[in-house]
């Protein structure tokens, strides 16, 4: 709770992107440093590249438009399968080995996660979903319970629609909300160290980045394609009072390891 503004309980939120979820090994090594967080943490994951190869095998295209996936609807049902079933529960299995006592959840169970269909505009999405709210209660009391949420990145609308909705998304809206009552720390796991300042050098890792900068290395074209959403989810949490903001690989859960920093200004950037 944060009477009077004060913060007194820490919390985790971490995402876990298709990169790690593919590596076996990585996988195992981002779970166990996930589980060993000695406080409150929440995990959203995604599986789009897993999704895609089951897609394929069915003789779905898979469609991306500036890193966001189309999903039809027999997109739809896959990536539910995908997501809330094969992916999701071998997390959970794989979190329950290392005593951690995790939830597998998808935004509909409990009314978790509520989301509108994105409306048809320059692009039609489709069973995209955008979220409306976070139900803090419920995620509470699943916290206060000595459970950890396992979030696969689909939401519900309430009247009985699934829709596939970005993880990235999710973490950041579960961490917003969750910052009335918590010190949130928000964590992006993925294959890469961090933000690179040259795409071809994999060691140009920026150790911190403020939203002019990123914007500068966006027009130039080094930062493109699924980091642009990323970056851009990441600074709006910023901007509703999550302070610490990391992303990088799976030692980015560990503040002392390598990452790249989130800061609103190039001043603060700078420090």
């Amino acid at each position: 709770m944060k009477p009077g503004g004060v913060a007194v309980d820490k919390l985790l939120v971490a995402k876990i992107g298709g990169s790690i979820i593919d590596d076996e090994r990585a996988l195992k090594e981002v779970l166990e440093r996930f589980a060993a967080v000695p406080h409150r943490k929440v995990l959203v994951h995604g599986g789009g590249r897993r999704a895609d190869r089951v897609l394929e095998r069915m003789d779905i295209e898979p469609r991306m438009v500036r890193g966001r996936r189309i999903t039809d609807a027999p997109t739809l049902e896959v990536v539910q399968m995908v997501y809330a079933g094969l992916v999701n529960k071998n997390i959970v299995a794989l979190l329950q080995s290392t005593g951690c006592a995790a939830l597998g959840l998808s935004g509909a169970d409990l009314d978790c996660i509520r989301a509108v269909k994105r409306p048809k505009g320059e692009v039609n999405f489709g069973f995209v979903g955008d979220i409306e709210l976070v139900n803090t209660r419920v995620v509470r009391n699943i916290l206060d319970a000595g459970w950890t949420p396992v979030f696969c990145p689909l939401t519900h609308d309430g009247r009985g629609q699934m829709l596939n909705t970005n993880a990235d998304t999710i973490a950041v809206e579960i961490a917003i909300a969750l910052e009335h009552f918590f010190n949130v720390e928000l964590v992006f796991c993925s294959g890469g160290r961090g933000v690179l300042a040259d795409p071809g050098d994999e060691q140009s890792v920026l150790a911190r980045i403020g939203i002019e900068e990123y914007h500068s290395l966006k027009a130039r074209g080094i930062i493109s394609a699924g980091m642009i959403p990323k970056l851009d989810t990441a600074f709006r949490a910023m901007r509703n009072g999550v302070t610490e903001i990391r992303i990088g690989g799976s030692g980015a859960l560990n503040a002392e390891n390598q990452a790249t920093r989130l800061c609103l200004s190039n001043t603060e950037e700078k420090k």
